[in-house]
């Protein structure tokens, strides 16, 4: 593990200014670059402040409730909240429609050729562009998640400490609920659904539901740790290439498993935006599905990432 303050050493800014690059093993994109050392004798205050400023955390520093006390924490938590508002509010709005009865395809092609097909296509697109813009510009800051489901996954991967990570997930959740409330505002009605958030539960029985979305979610998880946290991929994707990448991955799993179940309009991956558009219009009874599947993803992906540890030299659990 290389040390944190030599990755920025180049040429000075005219003003003489630094800029405030804050170490974090969980910046997605950073593929865990942006550390220090922890066999370094000069990080110690550094990681006695801030643990997850270098990943494989033993188990007691990944609960110092300490974190909850520090005021960077929160600071990054409302930049959470703003990406989370941001983002929900975008990729609501571009999937928003009216509800409609599930009709079987009349054309030649089948559903290829129908709007179950294609309205997805425009929400995924919709992702791939926003999300990695979204992560360039928060990721310097909190480490861009955006999302409580790349939260919930780095807890479990051990590169994000407890505190950071409750506090995370609450600036997440009440940013898509403040979405949600423009949501309505601007579309003047509850009477809504939105792509990835919605389930015909006379059509779709809540476990298959639950199904769909764990897989979902495990592809994300394994593929934006693969391309934009693991150590290994640095020089190959740069840090430039990671936000794009997880944008695709994003994009395509929201448009593939929308149309292919009739009843099932795309899997949400990301609990804050379906909380979001549950304030703008109701809550269901599977909304529960939406937090379970991705929790189970991220416990998965923990107990791969322990079994095949990205580092050659992991320090142990206590």
């Amino acid at each position: 593990m290389k040390p944190y303050l030599p990755e920025y050493e180049g040429h000075e800014p005219q003003s003489g200014l630094t800029p405030a690059v804050a170490p974090f093993a969980g910046r997605l994109g950073g593929n865990q670059d942006f550390v220090v050392d922890r066999s370094d004798p000069r990080n110690e205050k550094v990681l006695e402040k801030v643990p997850d400023a270098a990943p494989w955390m033993s188990l007691s520093e990944i609960f110092d409730l300490r974190g909850f006390l520090s005021l960077d924490l929160w600071k990054f938590a409302c930049l959470e909240c703003i990406a989370s508002m941001m983002n929900v509010f975008i990729s609501a709005w571009v999937t928003l429609h009216e509800p409609a009865a599930v009709e079987a395809p009349k054309t030649e092609v089948g559903i290829y050729h129908t709007v179950t097909f294609f309205s997805p296509l425009f929400g995924g697109i919709t992702n791939l562009l926003l999300t990695p813009l979204l992560i360039y510009t928060f990721a310097p800051s909190s480490g861009g998640h955006i999302s409580p489901t790349i939260t919930l996954a780095t807890l479990f991967a051990r590169i994000i400490s407890f505190p950071r990570a409750i506090l995370y997930m609450a600036g997440q959740t009440l940013g898509g609920a403040l979405a949600g409330f423009a949501i309505h505002t601007a579309y003047g009605s509850r009477d809504f659904t939105v792509g990835g958030c919605h389930v015909d539960t006379s059509l779709v029985p809540v476990n298959a539901a639950l199904i769909i979305e764990f897989f979902a979610c495990l592809v994300l998880i394994f593929l934006a740790f693969g391309v934009a946290l693991d150590p290994r991929q640095a020089k190959i994707f740069g840090h430039a290439a990671g936000p794009w990448l997880v944008g695709v991955v994003l994009g395509v799993v929201c448009w593939a498993t929308a149309f292919t179940r009739p009843g099932y309009i795309g899997a949400s991956l990301n609990p804050a935006r379906c909380f979001g558009v549950y304030v703008a219009s109701e809550f269901p009874g599977y909304h529960w599905v939406h937090w379970v599947a991705p929790l189970a993803a991220a416990v998965a992906h923990g107990l791969v990432y322990l079994i095949d540890p990205l580092w050659s030299d992991p320090r142990p659990y206590v």
